[in-house]
């Protein structure tokens, strides 16, 4: 019997289990999420490291199924794990948050103060029950979200607000490239050059 066969066999065993399914349940969790949001350059790295450890873990599981806690290690790393993905990736919060706001009092201000975090908005003027609203609509980073959702609270408690993930965002002075800060006067006039190629926050009409 090898050592990590002993090991699998033995007291630990169970505990083991549980640990290898926490990793990959949370691969899996993270791979499904980044799957839809189209992350294509981490999800195969994911899937490699998700299902070499899910063998290690499922193989010695049914080695030992007559066992009890080797069954109950299993099952429990999968909830486990299920959880810990979840978690991590809300605390990387990769991708892009659409969020819309809908005052009644506070249009203005709101935008004025999402502008001033260097958030895309958009202002819009509606009509809600035959009253004047305004609404705003920005383009930010998710982990900016709870940021951004404190500074509504302070400026309109009682806005409507909508936060959605998308899925493609292209185009606008958001996502356009800065000039690198280099030194030298070929430098400045390079810079000068692509300038005009980056639009500024104040022409911008929207997101």
């Amino acid at each position: 019997m090898s050592t990590l066969e002993w090991l699998f066999a033995g007291a630990w065993g169970p505990l083991i289990i549980f640990c290898l399914r926490i990793f990959d349940v949370s691969f899996s969790t993270m791979r499904i999420i980044l799957s839809v949001r189209n992350a294509r350059w981490i999800v195969p790295v994911l899937a490699f490291f998700e299902v070499a450890i899910w063998l290690t873990a499922a193989g010695n599981a049914i080695r030992h199924l007559s066992s009890p806690l080797h069954v109950l290690g299993y099952t429990a790393g999968f909830a486990a794990g299920t959880w810990v993905g979840l978690w991590i990736e809300q605390k990387l919060a990769f991708g892009w948050a659409s969020l819309q706001v809908v005052s009644r009092e506070a249009g203005a201000e709101l935008a004025a103060s999402l502008r001033d975090r260097g958030y895309g908005v958009t202002e819009l003027s509606a009509r809600d029950d035959d009253r004047h609203v305004d609404v705003v609509q920005a383009i930010l980073k998710r982990r900016a979200l709870p940021v951004a959702l404190a500074a509504i609270e302070r400026c309109d408690p009682d806005a409507f607000v909508m936060v959605d993930q998308p899925h493609v965002v292209r185009g606008g002075w958001l996502l356009a490239p800065e000039p690198t800060p280099l030194r030298g006067r070929a430098v400045e006039l390079r810079q000068d050059l692509r300038a005009p190629r980056v639009p500024g926050r104040k022409v911008a009409s929207g997101a």
